[in-house]
C-alpha cells in the first residue's frame, strides 16, 4: 500500500510539472526529461551497474550533493531509475537503472562521437569508469578487429571492466576479468591514454601510471581498434572581416 502511495505521488509531481516547450515532439520531450544539467551525466554513471550516493559523486567530480539529490529524485519520478537495497551483509541503498533507463545508452554514443570531433574537447579531465565503458562501445572499428579473438581485463581502482573482442564485435560489461588474456591495471584517464592519447606502455609503466600483465601483443593491439574521428574545423573570423569589400574607384572632375 505505501509503494502505490508513492508511485501516485510521483505521477502527479510528473503531470504537475511545467513543461517549458510546449512541443508534442518526442525529442523535446525527452530534452525535457534530461536536459537539466548533470541529468544526462548521472545516467551515465548508472550505465555500469548500480551505484551509492558516494559512489555518483566520486564519477561527477563537479557536482554538488544538493543537486545530485535533485536529479536523482527527478530521473526517480520520472521512471528512469530506481533506488533499492542491496541484501545482507551490505545492505547498501543503491540507485539503478530501469530497463527504459538503460535504453538511453545510443545517446551517449552519437553524443560522444558527435563531441569528439569538436576542437575544444578536453581529452585530460576527468574520466570515469562509465566513461571508459561507453567511449569503447562508441569508437570501436570492427574492420580493424578482422581475425582478431581475445579477453581484456581493466582494473580501475576499486572496480573491473572485461572485454571480449570477437568475430569484429565488442562486448565491455562491468565485472569479474576471470579468463583475460591480459589484464591493464590504472586510473581510466592512464587507460585512455593508452587507447586514445598513443602513449605507449613502457612509458606509462615507467611512469607508474600502468601495469600490464599476461599478453602485452594482444592487449597492444586491442589499443588499435578505436580510431578517434577527425576534428571539424575550428570557427574563423567573422563573416564581416572575411568579405572586406574593395574601395570604389576614385572619380576625377572631367576638365
Amino acid at each position: 500500500m505505501k509503494s502505490e502511495k508513492i508511485t501516485e505521488g510521483a505521477q502527479s509531481t510528473i503531470a504537475e510539472r511545467r513543461w517549458p516547450y510546449r512541443d508534442a515532439c518526442a525529442a523535446a520531450h525527452a530534452l525535457e526529461l534530461l536536459g537539466e544539467r548533470w541529468t544526462l551525466l548521472v545516467i551515465r554513471e548508472l550505465m555500469t551497474g548500480p551505484r551509492r550516493f558516494g559512489d555518483l559523486r566520486a564519477g561527477l567530480p563537479g557536482i554538488s550533493a544538493n543537486v545530485l539529490t535533485q536529479r536523482l529524485e527527478w530521473l526517480e519520478e520520472a521512471g528512469v531509475l530506481v533506488r533499492r537495497e542491496l541484501p545482507p551483509p551490505s545492505g547498501a541503498k543503491v540507485y539503478e537503472l530501469t530497463e527504459w533507463g538503460y535504453e538511453a545508452e545510443p545517446i551517449f554514443r552519437v553524443v560522444g562521437r558527435w563531441g569528439a570531433r569538436s576542437p575544444f574537447h578536453d581529452p585530460t579531465a576527468a574520466f570515469s569508469v562509465a566513461s571508459l565503458m561507453l567511449s569503447l562501445r562508441t569508437m570501436f572499428d570492427g574492420r580493424r578487429a578482422a581475425g582478431f579473438s581475445a579477453r581484456i581485463g581493466f582494473r580501475l581502482g576499486r572496480e573491473t571492466l572485461l572485454v571480449e573482442v570477437a568475430d569484429g564485435g565488442i562486448d565491455v560489461r562491468a565485472g569479474p576479468i576471470e579468463g583475460a588474456g591480459a589484464v591493464l591495471t590504472g586510473e581510466p584517464r592512464t587507460v585512455a591514454a593508452a587507447i586514445y592519447g598513443g602513449q605507449s606502455f613502457e612509458a606509462l609503466e615507467a611512469a607508474g601510471a600502468l601495469a600490464v600483465e599476461g599478453d602485452r601483443e594482444a592487449a597492444r593491439r586491442f589499443t588499435t581498434f578505436f580510431p578517434l574521428p577527425d576534428k571539424a574545423p575550428l570557427p574563423g573570423p567573422p563573416s564581416s572581416e572575411l568579405h572586406v569589400p574593395s574601395p570604389a574607384p576614385r572619380r576625377h572632375p572631367r576638365p
